[in-house]
């Protein structure tokens, strides 16, 4: 079942676009992976899609049962984010904000699921912690259970490795692998697209040369195998 739906969409900054006429569905289940070049677009197609920006044209359907504000979001982290001075359990379960409304507190239910999220990502013993305290590894961990507690369908996740060690990044993409096993649909930026094939069942390409498809026809693809082989030879 599709989720997502974008038609003829133009994205870009003031009346400039950098991305024209893209059309693809996101279905339910689906892990996919936006790769490209810096500067392509691929953070702008993001918070589009999360109705954070406006498209310069086209549209963005969602499926009856999904809105924006129910998608979970974990966005590139910066300096002063990761220096946050709140414990984990206040940081996860303020993902539960799009729930409450203009109620001003937290229910069992809430704060149950709070607690299963940090349960589900292995940081419980963490959460009477300081955030700012915590490991890279450990801070991407609080922030994903975050946007968990918004959703169980739709995660979408701006570069969730950058900047950790390789052993860390390894168990991030494990991870993100058992929640897509579990229906939630993935919607990933990666640079590294090696990496990017290995786990996602489909892969959006932005560049010069716009590519939609599976992983399998993107790795067929001109574009695909020019990108691949130039990932190699860059980490070798």
């Amino acid at each position: 079942m599709s989720l997502i739906t974008v038609k003829d969409l133009s994205l870009g900054y003031e009346s400039k676009a950098i991305i024209e006429h893209l059309n693809f569905e996101i279905n339910e289940g689906d892990y996919l992976c936006i790769v490209g070049e810096n500067g392509s677009g691929k953070t702008t197609l993001m918070k589009t899609l999360l109705h954070l920006k406006a498209p310069l044209a086209g549209e963005i359907l969602f499926s009856d049962g999904l809105n924006a504000n129910e998608i979970g979001y974990l966005p590139q982290q910066t300096v002063v984010q990761k220096d946050f001075p709140a414990s984990v359990k206040e940081i996860v379960l303020s993902g539960c904000q799009g729930r409450t409304g203009l109620r001003p507190f937290y229910t069992k239910k809430e704060k149950k699921l709070a607690m299963d999220n940090m349960k589900l990502l292995n940081i419980l013993p963490l959460k009477e912690c300081c955030y700012r305290e915590l490991s890279g590894g450990q801070q991407q961990r609080v922030l994903l259970a975050r946007a968990l507690c918004a959703t169980r369908k739709m995660l979408l996740l701006d570069e969730p490795v950058s900047g950790l060690d390789p052993g860390v990044t390894l168990q991030m993409y494990e991870l993100i692998r058992e929640l897509n096993s579990v229906k939630i649909t993935i919607v990933m930026i990666s640079h590294d697209i090696s990496t990017a094939v290995k786990y996602a069942s489909h892969i959006f390409h932005i560049g010069e040369e716009i590519f939609f498809g599976t992983t399998q026809e993107y790795m067929k693809s001109e574009v695909g195998q020019f990108f691949l082989q130039y990932d190699e030879t860059a980490s070798s």
